[in-house]
């Protein structure tokens, strides 16, 4: 069995092998001679920082003696925050999880250690580094012993959005683990959790679970404006940071009531929600900030009043609603409530497709580019695509009807959508016998591709599509 040598004699080889005096190599790599000298003679500890410069001066990889490092320096010596932190960012930063790993587990035979692992956590996940934060929010998670601590809580939130993604399943289960903690997350954090968890639920059309948490958050939300604009109290500690103003949480809670009620055909209690955001002569913010999501409020009431008659089945809206999108650069969602209610009540809307052709054309690909984007738009894609077709079919259009359906059925695949994906199937039987012989072909690969690969994710039924 081959002995591996230890750090300090392979710098010995090295400069050996190459004739390099330390005066010499430690001009080269920045550090001073003692210093050089105190690491080859082996009298001096070494920082990963030292170790770094040394490693490039060999040109060798970076992470090169990684591995020797933990077994010499850190697990042969008492352990010292001070030199591991440091060395624990490098090894998150160079992807060497497997190094990070080891020494986590080192650290968690000590309990002193959990805050600073949290701390470490909560900077690599802000710097993006969500593999590794999330393995260090899952051990200080499993090391915790205060199962109501607000550490656990916010690990658990970490781990929540990290997980959230496109696939409906894993955005189920993420959601399912991280509920029983919301409640003990700071209260100002816990409208974000809260925000966070219904845009889940709504992205899953799971529509009594997005009215409970979308409810909560809007009674904190009031909870807390009220004691931010009681005269009579002092705030001792500086308030953590929304991503909104604290208004917004409160009407967005109403605006997402009012999507759940629709959802459910309860357009009565769903226009009273909509009344709900549309006066807000309440807010007493004047900031342009406040003003700016005022005016978005208002204007989203007075639209979505408008999608609540219609899709109550009131169609003399569609032409006030269709000016209303001819003002808009972003009409997708628009869209798709006319080509709903079209397929509800039969209604003919060739005059307003053809009007907004150039914009239908370019939602075939769009970007997911925040967690709210990922959840829910590709959701919308695939069931607006799916409604097209359905649409078109029933017009007797079918080449451009079959296309929209293998375009919905492709977005279903990939978002594991299988009710969506057997409404696709059901909608192509029905039509197949108009379908040309390589589109039957086509269909049927796609479908059999989706279906293999979902089928392995053990996929569920949610959504009305």
């Amino acid at each position: 069995m081959e002995i591996t040598p230890t750090i300090q004699a392979e710098i010995q080889t090295y400069l050996k092998r190459k004739g390099l005096t330390m005066t010499k190599f430690g001009h080269t790599i920045d550090l001073n001679v003692g210093t050089v000298s105190s690491i080859v003679t082996g009298n001096r500890s070494i920082s990963v920082h030292q170790l770094d410069s040394i490693t490039a001066g060999m040109n060798l990889p970076p992470d090169y003696f990684y591995e020797r490092y933990i077994e010499e320096c850190i697990e042969e010596s008492p352990l010292n925050w001070k030199k591991i932190s440091p060395f624990l960012y490098r090894c998150i930063e160079l992807g060497r999880l497997d190094c990070l790993q080891r020494v986590v587990i080192l650290l968690l035979d000590n309990p002193n250690y959990l805050p600073s692992l949290f701390e470490v956590a909560e900077k690599v996940y802000k710097d993006g580094y969500n593999e590794a934060a999330a393995y260090l929010y899952k051990k200080v998670a499993e090391s915790e012993k205060q199962q109501h601590s607000e550490r656990l809580a916010v690990c658990q939130y970490r781990l929540f959005q990290i997980n959230i993604g496109q696939d409906r399943a894993v955005n189920l289960q993420a959601a399912i683990e991280f509920a029983p903690f919301v409640d003990r997350l700071d209260e100002i954090e816990q409208l974000d959790a809260l925000k966070d968890l219904a845009n889940v639920y709504r992205s899953l059309s799971m529509w009594d679970k997005v009215y409970e948490f979308a409810h909560q958050m809007g009674q904190l939300g009031q909870i807390q404006y009220n004691l931010v604009h009681n005269s009579k109290r002092k705030e001792a500690e500086p308030r953590k940071k929304l991503s909104r103003p604290l208004f917004v949480y409160i009407v967005y809670a109403e605006l997402l009531c009012a999507n759940a009620c629709d959802a459910k055909g309860d357009h009565e209690q769903a226009l009273e929600h909509i009344r709900g955001y549309a006066d807000l002569s309440w807010v007493k913010e004047k900031d342009p900030d406040t003003l700016y999501w005022k005016r978005q409020y208002q204007q989203w009431a007075k639209i979505n009043t408008y999608v609540n008659r219609l899709m109550s089945g009131d169609v003399s809206v569609l032409p006030d609603y269709v000016e209303y999108m001819a003002g808009e650069k972003e009409i997708f969602a628009e869209l798709l409530n006319v080509i709903e209610a079209a397929n509800r009540y039969n209604v003919d809307v060739d005059y307003i497709l053809q009007r907004f052709e150039s914009q239908i054309a370019s939602y075939q690909e769009m970007p997911s580019t925040d967690l709210y984007t990922q959840q829910f738009l590709p959701l919308q894609h695939a069931r607006f695509w799916y409604k097209m077709a359905k649409y078109s079919l029933n017009k007797g259009r079918y080449p451009y009807g079959f296309k929209c359906l293998i375009d919905a059925l492709e977005k279903a695949g990939t978002i594991n959508h299988v009710l969506l994906i057997a409404n696709c199937a059901g909608i192509f039987l029905q039509f197949k016998a108009h379908a040309a012989p390589e589109t039957q072909a086509q269909f049927q690969s796609i479908y059999e591709e989706v279906w293999a690969r979902n089928d392995k994710k053990d996929g569920f039924n949610l959504s009305n599509s």
